[in-house]
């Protein structure tokens, strides 16, 4: 182990919690869990001053006596502090988005209460704190956001209202258990309040007003995210062809196979999934009964090594469920990489007798046996994520210990996307193979393809400023029936984000890629389970610095 190298690493970390406190709080490190993150010019300019100063005492570090964790270490340390200095000059972020502020000010105080890490009198004394806290950041949306695209002045006004909800009667459902601390509590959820409807007053009145087309990151940034965040060698132009052939081979599918389900058009098709679904009676049951076919099904066929990482499949919170609609409240938010409790929660969509008999079916069909097995199951709570999380906690890398825990609103780097969401996908596909899936779920997973490779082309045609948001979310409504609002909401989310649409693709398709090259290869020496364990085991790392090391490997091994 190199020691400089360790120190450097140290102190990029410390720098990372203390720019980044709600991330920190996430990721279990909860020295920060009292503060907000700081966008005021001073504190950005301390941010870009201590990015630079680590990237000039990287480059005196060498490479040659690193071991080959290190070196990857090194290059995503390096990679994300290029990146951040990217974001901290673009209007994507802190000078030009407003829903970041409130992504943070909100989150920094639920992400207090979505896991029992200490004692609740202690997290409830953070949350006191970011509370009162939330105005000045608040007040520095105001001050460095001056225009903005509407569809993101409109998210973060959504986000003002789910932050009410959970700020009036989700406090106080939170504060009926810690009686000694209704009153702080009240008091700074009221300051809160306050500053979220100075804020909207300003988003509304003044932001409106001020529209701006969604900015794009441009050829040389998304190239610089191609390569520093996802290490891919892969062209922008060559992932475009690449999502666009996808997009052709899916869409020749569906259509020549509709027929087979008794179906006018593969529309007419999927929509059959909703048919197949749990009674408001056996509705939590099913996650539980599907997670441990998955479970079985995995041991059996000796996919993969299964961890002792026990989930739970709970109802939302009730201090939750007014605010979650209009915030990005995930079901499976992945766990804290430190001091996380033994058993995980699973916040599914409550559906029980006290509501009124057509929402019940309204939810159980849009929660339907597909949706519980496919995305609740495998791609998040079981072989997907789960799984994915568990092994990079225990990992070498440091960065991949924790790069793609979720945040307040986007992983806790960008270097971890393809492989945390290309081995959720790759997982679907591997389940498939062993015939967890029905044959029209099979088929709905082939709509899944379309609409990841669709994905892709938006992510590349938008940041080279070939369509518009308008555009991408006619394209996804025409081309992968998403709905009118799922189409407007996934383009905006792409606006936000550069080169994070295009992760699920390609993710999974190099390790696709890879293992038939493995396969090809070692022939009957090849063992699947092997693989899996040994591809898992290098944490949320990009998935072609993983591949190219086995390959490197192997070819050792020869």
């Amino acid at each position: 182990m190199n020691n400089d190298f360790q120190s450097w690493l140290t102190r990029f970390f410390e720098a990372y919690y203390r720019y980044y406190p709600v991330n920190a709080t996430f990721i279990g490190d909860h020295r920060f869990d009292h503060r907000l993150p700081d966008y005021s010019a001073a504190g950005v300019a301390a941010m870009l001053d201590d990015a630079a100063r680590l990237l000039k005492d990287a480059s005196v570090i060498e490479t040659r006596p690193l071991s080959a964790v290190e070196r990857i270490d090194k290059r995503l340390a390096e990679g994300f502090l290029r990146i951040q200095q990217w974001e901290l000059a673009s209007p994507h972020f802190q000078r030009g988005n407003p829903s970041l502020y409130t992504g943070e000010a909100i989150f920094g105080v639920i992400s207090l209460f979505l896991t029992d890490y200490a004692p609740l009198a202690d997290r409830a004394a953070a949350a006191i704190a970011r509370m009162h806290a939330i105005g000045a950041l608040l007040d520095q949306g105001t001050h460095n956001v001056h225009e903005a695209p509407l569809a993101w002045t409109e998210r973060a006004l959504r986000e003002c209202q789910g932050a009410r909800a959970f700020l009036g009667a989700g406090i106080d459902k939170l504060a009926a258990d810690i009686p000694a601390l209704q009153p702080a509590l009240r008091t700074a959820a009221d300051a809160a309040l306050a500053a979220f409807a100075c804020y909207a007053s300003y988003l509304t009145d003044t932001l409106r007003y001020a529209q701006t087309p969604a900015p794009v990151a441009g050829p040389e940034a998304l190239d610089r995210l191609l390569r520093e965040g996802h290490c891919l060698t892969q062209s922008a132009d060559e992932i475009l062809a690449y999502a666009l052939a996808k997009m052709a081979e899916a869409e020749a599918y569906l259509t020549q196979h509709a027929a087979d389900f008794g179906a006018a058009d593969w529309r007419e098709a999927l929509a059959a999934l909703a048919d197949f679904h749990p009674t408001t009676a056996d509705y939590l049951d099913r996650y539980d009964e599907l997670w441990e076919q998955s479970r079985q099904l995995v041991r059996a066929a000796d996919l993969l090594t299964w961890p002792d990482f026990p989930i739970e499949y709970t109802p939302q919170p009730q201090w939750a469920r007014e605010a979650a609609p209009s915030l990005y409240f995930l079901f499976y938010r992945a766990p804290a990489a430190f001091n996380r409790p033994s058993v995980h929660r699973y916040l599914v969509t409550p559906i029980d007798d006290s509501l009124p008999e057509a929402e019940q079916q309204r939810r159980l069909r849009a929660t339907n046996d597909s949706v519980i097995k496919l995305n609740h199951v495998v791609h998040h709570g079981g072989v997907g994520h789960h799984v994915q999380n568990w092994n990079a906690y225990q990992g070498a890398s440091r960065i991949g210990q924790v790069a793609a825990v979720d945040c307040a609103s986007r992983i806790a780097m960008f270097c971890g996307g393809t492989m945390a969401e290309g081995w959720a996908c790759y997982a679907t596909q591997l389940m498939a193979e062993h015939g967890f899936l029905t044959p029209l779920e099979m088929f709905g997973e082939v709509h899944g393809d379309l609409r990841m490779a669709a994905r892709a082309v938006v992510d590349v045609r938008l940041h080279r400023g070939e369509i518009s948001v308008e555009e991408a979310a006619r394209f996804y409504a025409e081309r992968t029936a998403m709905s009118d609002a799922a189409a407007h909401g996934e383009a905006v989310k792409n606006s936000m984000f550069p080169g994070a649409a295009l992760m699920y693709l390609m993710g999974r398709d190099t390790i696709l890629e890879l293992r038939g090259d493995l396969q090809r290869t070692l022939g009957s020496r090849f063992n699947l389970k092997a693989f899996h364990d040994r591809f898992l085991s290098f944490g949320s790392i990009p998935v072609a610095l993983a591949a190219a090391t086995m390959r490197e490997e192997m070819t050792h091994a020869e």
